[in-house]
């Protein structure tokens, strides 16, 4: 990606420690521009920034601060978009709080591709796990790219159903791009930055911070035309996705459950509130008017049909980096091995990060 003068402006407004989207869109509307922003005199600045906010800019661009994101940049699958860029998700202008930009991981094309969130516990039950896998297959078939948020359990389901459509997935995470989280979905945020695509407004080093997750959750609801709960409890955070979804104009879809299991009670909570029951994704699309067509996906080479990689395997459980030293294939290439062999069923998945075929 070419970093111009332009998104130098952009990456310097967006690192300036206290102003925020809001400060920071409220200088664009004055000065229009973050070159213009940085061009102001101080008088013009005092009246609508903390003066610790107008000291920074005054300081200029700080090429130490934005460097490593330009290094970021030069690998072709990294991006960065800004409120102004055409690629920047249009769905997400209409929201009361767009990101000043976001870090872009994969597929650029599938932010403005029409898009369900779907949402979740994360101490989903087995059934859980299968309507969320089930609901974002068939809805990515239609064409919607399935929008969750890389969490356990209901979130990392929806993903890999997603991907096994032609409408893929997208993940928005409460992190930097440069850090994955859970660990335990690796393999997972590796398939998705190859298939699909993965979605930040945190800058590259931010860590996992308790904050960032409800905060990423306008985002996930934003993007989408509207939001599924397949499983919650009362306190789960994914009702704040769906009161997000709510307050952003966008369908809510719930999927009732057992009256006595405590993952279905926020999901009935939502149905109470006006929510919309659903028992299929064609409930979903209906509601929604899409006109989507479901359409054959390109034939895959399987991977699954390659009888060495199971001889690597053996009988007894294995990790990517043992199967790594067998092989002599990356741990990058196996991890998208290894999802297609898991949404295939050939693989499953143990604690520990362990592997073990299944036939």
């Amino acid at each position: 990606m070419t970093v111009d003068s332009s998104l130098k402006a952009w990456l310097a407004l967006s690192l300036i420690k206290g102003l925020g989207d809001e400060g920071a869109r409220r200088l664009l509307r004055e000065f229009g521009s973050p070159e213009s922003v940085f061009d102001a005199s101080s008088v013009s600045l005092k009246s609508l920034a903390k003066p610790e906010v107008v000291t920074a800019i005054k300081l200029g661009i700080q090429e130490d601060l934005i460097n490593p994101i330009i290094e970021w940049l030069e690998d072709s699958n990294n991006h960065v978009v800004t409120l102004a860029d055409a690629d920047y998700p249009q769905s997400l202008l209409n929201i009361s709080d767009p990101p000043l930009l976001l870090y872009i991981k994969g597929r650029l094309e599938l932010l403005n591709h029409p898009a369900l969130s779907i949402v979740g516990s994360r101490h989903a039950t087995p059934q859980g796990i299968i309507n969320a896998e089930a609901f974002s297959e068939s809805l990515s078939q239609m064409g919607l790219c399935i929008t969750s948020g890389m969490a356990h359990g209901i979130d990392a389901a929806a993903h890999r159903g997603g991907l096994k459509g032609r409408g893929r997935s997208i993940a928005v995470v409460g992190t930097g791009l440069d850090k994955i989280y859970p660990a335990a979905n690796r393999e997972l945020a590796h398939a998705l930055a190859d298939q699909g695509v993965l979605v930040s407004e945190f800058p590259l080093g931010t860590p996992p911070l308790a904050p960032n997750f409800p905060r990423r959750n306008r985002i996930i609801s934003g993007i989408g035309l509207g939001c599924l709960v397949v499983e919650a409890s009362l306190q789960s955070g994914s009702l704040i996705t769906a009161r997000l979804a709510m307050d952003q104009g966008r369908e809510v879809f719930a999927i009732p459950g057992s009256i006595h299991s405590p993952q279905s009670k926020g999901c009935h909570a939502l149905i109470k509130q006006g929510a919309k029951l659903v028992e299929t994704a064609q409930d979903i699309v209906e509601e929604l008017s899409c006109s989507l067509v479901i359409a054959p996906q390109p034939a895959r080479t399987p991977i699954s049909s390659d009888p060495a990689l199971f001889e690597h395997f053996g009988h007894d459980p294995i990790d990517i980096d043992t199967l790594s030293d067998r092989s002599g294939l990356t741990v990058s290439e196996l991890s998208a091995m290894l999802l297609v062999l898991e949404l295939d069923g050939l693989v499953g998945t143990l604690p520990g990060g362990l592997y073990q075929r299944l036939h």
